[in-house]
C-alpha cells in the first residue's frame, strides 16, 4: 500500500475504521470500539470480532467472538519504504474436516474484502 507503516497500523488497530472496509451490503447492525466489534453478516447471522494483541507499526491479531466459527486473523506489516507499506493477513480457522471446504470460500472473501477495500482508502 501506498502509505507508511505508522499510518496503516493506526488506521487498523481501530476497529472504528473497519466499517470503512466492509461492504455495507453484506454486513448491518456494524458496533464498534477500539478493540472490539460486532456485526450482523447476511447469510450467516451474529458475529463480532475481538483485537487480542497489538504490537505497533508490525503486528495485529483478532479472534472471532460470538460467531458461528472460531477463527484468529493476523495482520503483519512491513515498511517497504517510507510510504510503501506490505500487509500479510494469515486466517486460522478452528473447524471439522467437514465443514473446512465449505467454510475457505467465505472466509477467504472476507480477506480478500479487507485488502480490496483498505487499498481503496486514503488514510
Amino acid at each position: 500500500m501506498n502509505q507508511s507503516i505508522e499510518k496503516i497500523y493506526n488506521f487498523l488497530a481501530d476497529f472504528n475504521n473497519f466499517s470503512h472496509l466492509i461492504p455495507e451490503d453484506k454486513i448491518k447492525d456494524w458496533q464498534a470500539d477500539n478493540d472490539s466489534c460486532a456485526f450482523t453478516l447476511e447469510g450467516v447471522g451474529h458475529a463480532g470480532l475481538r483485537m487480542i494483541e497489538k504490537e505497533p507499526h508490525k503486528l495485529i491479531k483478532i479472534q472471532s467472538e460470538k460467531a458461528p466459527i472460531s477463527f484468529f486473523l493476523w495482520i503483519q506489516l512491513k515498511s517497504a519504504e517510507d510510504t510503501d507499506t506490505r500487509i500479510k493477513i494469515t486466517v486460522k480457522a478452528e473447524v471439522n474436516a467437514m465443514m473446512a471446504p465449505m467454510l475457505k470460500s467465505p472466509l477467504q472473501q472476507f480477506v480478500d474484502t479487507l485488502v480490496d477495500q483498505a487499498e481503496k482508502l486514503s488514510i
